[in-house]
């Protein structure tokens, strides 16, 4: 299996904030291996824009050390040395002039220009501003926002309307690094591109769907921030919405990025509210050698949670009766993020009640180990009658695609990608996002009202127990959280 690296445009793409902890982990080595892999023309360029002062060489030599801690095995010497000569830097005061002339001196012509925002979302509209003041961008430019967009509807419109003022709707890329995976992306490839599922997509045949995004790290560091979001707005109203988007969609009529985010329209606008029954929310204890989320959080009595479970319903043909499980937590057992589609039993069982009861799961692993699991129902091998057992028939990545698979693209890389081609089709949409808030909102009010606390967990744990018994009730169960 051969992948193809099909090059860009040549770009000027500037990063605000590029000195920061995203640009450095993840960006820049991104663009880093897509230069390596030959996507990159060599007159494109990326331009470090921040508060802080550093010359050029400066900020060259700081990518270079980024990219030997988080990425030392990509490229050679000779490549490296080509990609920092790629590389400038403009010290920027986001709220005030200072830096932007210089910044406009270095624009290309005739090129795509992207800006990418990664800095706090208060500073998106002075951004967009002074982009147009200063003549830097034009129609053709393209934005890139990252999360948190918002937090709550009426900070998500805010920002969209201080967004609208300078950009049009097909210019702004709100950047979700979940929809990036591989994984992701094949989803709709083994929905849409095979017969044997679509037609056995819908209530009729499976009995639930369950969405796990479980890490093993806690709030260090950032407890003060966290605490003034949690797992809901942190990871349910983005992430694992986008998640559930692209399982439950109807099929869209082409695959083209306001077909396919209309139908994740849809699904977002048919979710039922959410009754408090069908919500856990945890907090994790500390284990003897890490503090708990209380401490991080710097505040005992905080009633934020690190970890969430939801039962939720999409009313619609394709999913009425059919819930969908849905839990984040820090601390975890492991981490491990997947989607399960569990399919209903067979409706009359030929083997007898020694066979065992059993049924089909399809299973997509987003990390670690990228790939795809559907089991099925065999005999199990040996002489003593009709035993049932439970097999995979397993794509692993790494597996398919062998050397390989090392140079598959991650989510950051192929995202930048697609905002300089100008394909939208991995990015949320402005009523997207509004629509999103409109659902979590009053789900968030209705805890807080009520000055609900969130329960305990055991750091290494699944979460609470009360998680476990929200399934039990109705007779499920949810599938091991395991690496």
């Amino acid at each position: 299996m051969v992948s193809r690296v099909i090059p860009v445009d040549p770009f000027d793409l500037v990063i605000f904030g590029g000195t920061g902890d995203l640009a450095r982990r993840k960006i820049l080595p991104g663009l880093y291996r897509r230069y390596c892999s030959g996507q990159m023309e060599d007159n494109s360029r990326i331009i470090g824009a921040a508060r802080s002062e550093h010359e050029t060489a400066e900020f060259r030599q700081m990518i270079a050390d980024a990219i030997a801690e988080f990425d030392p095995k990509s490229g050679s010497p000779e490549q490296l040395e080509c990609f920092l000569e790629r590389l400038e830097y403009v010290q920027v005061d986001a709220l005030g002039e200072a830096g932007w002339k210089e910044l406009a001196a270095l624009m290309g012509e005739n090129r795509v220009r992207a800006f990418y925002f990664s800095v706090a979302p208060s500073l998106f509209g002075a951004l967009a501003e002074r982009l147009h003041a200063h003549g830097i961008a034009d129609s053709e430019t393209r934005i890139v926002v990252e999360k948190p967009f918002g937090k709550d509807l009426a900070s998500a419109k805010a920002l969209n309307a201080a967004l609208a003022e300078h950009f049009d709707e097909s210019q702004i890329y709100r950047i979700d690094h979940y929809l990036g995976k591989e994984t992701v992306q094949n989803l709709m490839a083994v929905r849409f591109g095979n017969m044997l599922f679509e037609p056995l997509w819908n209530s009729q045949y499976i009995d639930h769907i369950q969405i796990t995004v479980a890490e093993t790290v806690g709030v260090d560091g950032r407890g003060e921030y966290y605490d003034r979001s949690g797992a809901m707005r942190d990871m349910v109203q983005n992430h694992l919405m986008q998640l559930l988007c692209l399982t439950a969609m109807e099929p869209p009529a082409k695959f083209d990025p306001d077909a396919v985010r209309d139908e994740k329209l849809k699904v977002i606008r048919a979710l039922n509210a959410v009754p408090l029954e069908d919500v856990v929310r945890g907090q994790y204890l500390a284990d003897g050698k890490k503090p708990g989320y209380l401490e991080h959080a710097g505040d005992p009595d905080s009633k934020t949670e690190s970890f969430i479970a939801l039962r939720v319903e999409v009313s619609n043909w394709r999913w009425a009766g059919t819930p969908f499980y849905m839990r984040t937590g820090k601390r975890l057992r492991a981490r491990s993020s997947e989607i399960a589609v569990v399919f209903k039993e067979t409706p009359h069982s030929i083997f007898g009640e020694e066979a065992g009861r059993h049924r089909n799961v399809l299973t997509i692993r987003l990390q670690p180990n990228e790939g795809m699991d559907l089991f099925v129902t065999i005999k199990e091998p040996g002489p003593g009658g009709m035993r049932l057992v439970d097999v995979p028939l397993d794509m692993t990545f790494a597996e398919a695609l062998g050397p390989e698979a090392e140079d598959v693209p991650d989510a950051y890389e192929r995202l930048i990608m697609d905002v300089i081609r100008g394909n939208q089709t991995l990015f949320m949409r402005g009523d997207e996002v509004e629509a999103a808030w409109a659902w979590a909102d009053p789900l968030i009010a209705s805890w807080e009202n009520r000055g609900d606390k969130p329960v305990p967990y055991e750091t290494g744990s699944t979460g609470p127990e009360e998680a476990l018994a929200m399934m039990h009730r109705e007779g499920r169960r949810w599938r091991d959280i395991r690496a």
